[in-house]
């Protein structure tokens, strides 16, 4: 409900008179469309009238929104929540008369999977709809998952290098961007060995953007990047986070494939940050996450992997930018 105040009853209705006004919000208090608003206090005079009112709108009449709920939809769209909360309804309507019609017409477009993009917009004609916090929401409401519109989240691609397409080869994903294009540089100046181990593909990682990048990988890889006679390697920062983007790369995908730390590479970081010395070396950020598994640690001999350990025991951490283009 609306407020208003004396003044703006006394302009509203043109009003000359102190008496005039007192009869008028009595009335309008009388036909229900006022009604006093205590917390506000009387004006101070004979007879007195409260400072300010709620207006009193009239009820709106929802019969028609009852009965399309009620019969208007098709099975498949659950209704039950809009009509316990029929104003959200009357918001959401132009919407899930659309996911109706669609449902209703072009239901065996479910048949075919699509992207989400795609999906929403052969829906609802917006094809960022599903990707918004409201088009979640209204199907939510409508207890329909993304499952049941058989649509799938598009990933960034796969970016990679190809020096040779022989099989079976030694594929090699690195974490930074810097990192790899170096290795691709060095790699096009004639050479096929990264520090001593024979490459054929350059993978870049992105981070965490390995998880979604790679999860299409059994899909949309060229063929000779799906050969099972593959090994494939993964080098990052040697930090934490790291480390445990790793291992949760090696935990979503080890089904498919197996992933080893790229062991020649972290051993040249620990042989440069001892030529720097390692008081040098920058401090790890805060907040890393340090509950990492042994997992890591079993590709390299105890001397190694207590060196790396140390390190990050000290706060510090090493950056794959320790290593250069001369570096390989």
């Amino acid at each position: 409900m609306k407020r208003i105040c004396l003044n703006d009853i006394e302009s509203q209705h043109k009003i000359l008179s102190y008496k005039e006004l007192y009869d008028k919000v009595l009335s309008l208090i009388q036909c229900e469309e006022l009604k006093p608003v205590k917390a506000s206090g009387k004006n101070g005079k004979k007879p007195a009238l409260y400072n300010e009112y709620w207006i009193i709108e009239e009820p709106e009449d929802n019969s028609k929104y009852m009965e399309e709920l009620s019969y208007l939809f098709v099975p498949m769209i659950s209704t039950h929540y809009y009509l316990n909360h029929i104003w959200q309804y009357r918001e959401d309507r132009q919407w899930l008369l659309l996911l109706n019609q669609y449902l209703k017409t072009n239901r065996n477009e479910l048949k075919i999977s699509k992207s989400m993009n795609e999906r929403s917009f052969e829906i609802w004609h917006r094809e960022k709809f599903l990707k918004e916090e409201q088009g979640r929401k209204i199907l939510k409401r409508c207890g329909i998952s993304l499952e049941e519109l058989n649509l799938y989240e598009t990933t960034e691609p796969l970016a990679y290098y190809v020096h040779t397409r022989e099989i079976p080869q030694n594929m090699l994903i690195v974490e930074n961007k810097d990192t790899f294009y170096s290795m691709r540089r060095h790699l096009l100046s004639g050479n096929s060995q990264i520090l001593g181990k024979s490459i054929g593909t350059l993978i870049y990682g992105a981070g965490k953007g390995i998880f979604r990048s790679f999860q299409d990988f059994s899909l949309c890889a060229e063929p000779y990047m799906r050969e099972k006679g593959n090994a494939i390697y993964y080098f990052g920062d040697l930090d934490y986070e790291g480390i445990a983007i790793y291992e949760s790369f090696v935990s979503l995908f080890d089904k498919e494939c197996k992933i080893q730390p790229f062991a020649e590479g972290y051993l040249k970081m620990i042989e440069k940050a001892k030529e720097i010395g390692e008081d040098q070396l920058p401090p790890m950020k805060e907040g890393q996450n340090k509950n990492i598994g042994a997992y890591f640690w079993d590709f390299f001999v105890k001397d190694s992997a207590d060196e790396m350990q140390q390190i990050l025991l000290k706060g510090r951490y090493i950056p794959q930018e320790i290593l250069a283009i001369r570096d390989f």
